[in-house]
């Protein structure tokens, strides 16, 4: 019986380290995963998506959520800037207003993340941590929009990597005032479906 254990114990304590190195390796591997990546298609074109989990990990959860959920299918670029930004995520081609499903999120501005051109950011009021669905595109550097010492900014987690022009292209479409709302574009921008793209 003494035997037994005994070998039992060198038998743990042999596979110890080669279990350490197996979790290690995956951990490893994980790292090394690609950024996740969403494609909008849009009625003026596909802008595409390359999220930041690294940085902003309960934004990009959040995105996710919805997107995954098919929330952003459908809804319009409400809110048109030229030289600042385009807005998406909070109303219907009708301009009614969405109600999202998920609760506000903490504001992750002080991720390191700045909102320079074609940067992706959330939406909010002027409470830091009432964000939820709403998220813009930065066509240009928006200094002003980044969190300081004194204060949060807007969080950004991702970026633009294919599709600037489209951004663009809508970022100098004219606008309107509608549902008492100012910039919002005289002509429709729908996305018209939003997913998380898988490369093969």
């Amino acid at each position: 019986m003494y035997k037994k254990i005994l070998f039992m114990f060198f038998y743990v304590a042999l596979a110890l380290p080669c279990f350490a190195q197996e979790t290690k390796d995956f951990m490893s591997a994980g790292s090394k995963e690609k950024a996740p990546r969403v494609l909008l298609s849009t009625n003026m074109g596909e802008i595409l998506l390359e999220l930041d989990p690294k940085k902003s990990p309960i934004t990009v959860e959040n995105f996710l959520t919805y997107v995954n959920k098919k929330y952003y299918d459908g809804l319009i670029f409400h809110r048109v800037i030229r030289g600042f930004m385009i807005q998406a995520g909070g109303f219907n081609e009708d301009i009614s207003r969405m109600n999202p499903s998920e609760e506000s999120i903490k504001n992750e501005s002080f991720n390191g993340l700045k909102n320079k051109k074609y940067t992706v950011a959330m939406a909010r009021t002027v409470d830091p941590e009432s964000a939820k669905a709403q998220f813009f595109i930065n066509v240009v550097d928006n200094v002003s929009l980044d969190s300081s010492p004194e204060k949060p900014g807007y969080a950004v987690f991702g970026k633009v990597v294919r599709g600037m022009s489209v951004a663009d292209k809508i970022s100098r479409l004219p606008t309107q005032r509608a549902a008492g709302m100012r910039d919002v574009p005289t002509a429709t921008v729908k996305i018209i479906k939003a997913r998380v793209v898988i490369d093969k």
